[in-house]
């Protein structure tokens, strides 16, 4: 049986459902090996929340390493687990570090790699949507070790409890992958709503708001959502640019996403059509939005949303 290498993310100190996600996609292909990536001292804590999904073995590597040279160091000794091994893919999130680890990584084994893919099957063919999201393309890497980053929330993960043998590896990180040191971090501010790219669901506003995000985030709340913003509004300085959804934002599959005062440009739909369930509430009938909605409510946001907010109040009295 094939073997494939997964790279276990956390959300603080617990595996995310992204690490559960990965691996029901890898057990497709073969036996899953997911990897925990610690510092000294920190791995077995880590290693024993990597406990749900189709996972066989899980590896530790601790090093201080990680810290200081951060996916350089990450991407070595995913590299020297990969060259131990010979897994036949290897599957990393997709998001900002995953990608850049990924990249190295195929440098390294001389391999191709696909990113951002929503799905993948037994046969190492990854699913990818190109063209803002118009284009359904699937795709294969050609030449080494199958190296695929898969969007967070793209795959329905195998949630089943396991018991996954625990081993620890000792490795040197290579010299040239610690040629550029971190001096310093600033940790993003953590607010009580969920993050944007690990979100069941995602409740999003536009130009509609005109720069008022107060009901936007009140029915976030009541849903347990996280809070998401267009291009529009972002640049016209009304939300963080931190919290864009689009091509040139971020990409989210939430269960159920919420559309609010967007009309629903390409690059917004672009980082959000993936999404299990899409609600537009949108005082144009005629936004592009409606077109892909399953459910669409023709008002005024400001009505609807503070309406809408009470209601799942009183359901949960």
């Amino acid at each position: 049986m094939s073997k494939v290498l997964i790279l276990a993310d956390f959300s603080g100190d617990k595996a995310s459902k992204t690490t559960a996600e990965l691996a029901t996609a890898a057990a497709r292909i073969g036996e899953v090996t997911a990897v925990v990536l610690a510092a000294p001292g920190a791995g077995s804590a880590l290693a024993a929340t990597v406990n749900q999904g189709p996972i066989t073995n899980v590896v530790i590597v601790e090093s201080a390493d990680f810290a200081s040279h951060g996916v350089a160091a990450a991407a070595d000794a995913i590299a020297q687990i990969a060259k131990k091994i010979s897994p036949s893919a290897i599957l990393i999130a997709s998001h900002a570090f995953g990608k850049e680890v990924a990249g190295r990584v195929a440098i390294a084994l001389e391999s191709g790699i696909i990113t951002d893919a929503v799905d993948v099957d037994a046969n190492t063919v990854a699913t990818q949507l190109v063209f803002g999201g118009s284009t359904t393309v699937h795709s294969v890497v050609s030449q080494g070790i199958s190296i695929i980053t898969v969007r967070p929330n793209s795959v329905t993960a195998d949630f089943s409890a396991s018991s996954p043998a625990i081993s620890t590896e000792t490795l040197a990180i290579d010299e040239a992958a610690k040629k550029a040191t971190i001096s310093s971090s600033q940790p993003p501010v953590k607010g009580g709503r969920p993050e944007l790219t690990e979100a069941n669901v995602v409740v999003s506003g536009g130009r509609g708001t005109d720069g008022n995000f107060s009901a936007v985030e009140a029915f976030a709340d009541v849903m347990g959502a996280a809070v998401g913003a267009s291009r529009a509004a972002t640049d016209a300085g009304w939300y963080p640019h931190s919290f864009q959804v689009g091509q040139t934002g971020k990409t989210v599959s939430p269960a159920l996403y919420v559309a609010c005062g967007i009309s629903g440009a390409i690059q917004h739909r672009a980082g959000m059509q993936t999404s299990k369930a899409i609600i537009v509430v949108n005082k144009d009938p005629e936004a592009p939005l409606f077109e892909i909605a399953d459910f669409g409510v023709v008002g005024d946001l400001f009505a609807v949303l503070p309406a809408a907010t009470e209601g799942v109040k009183a359901s949960k009295a």
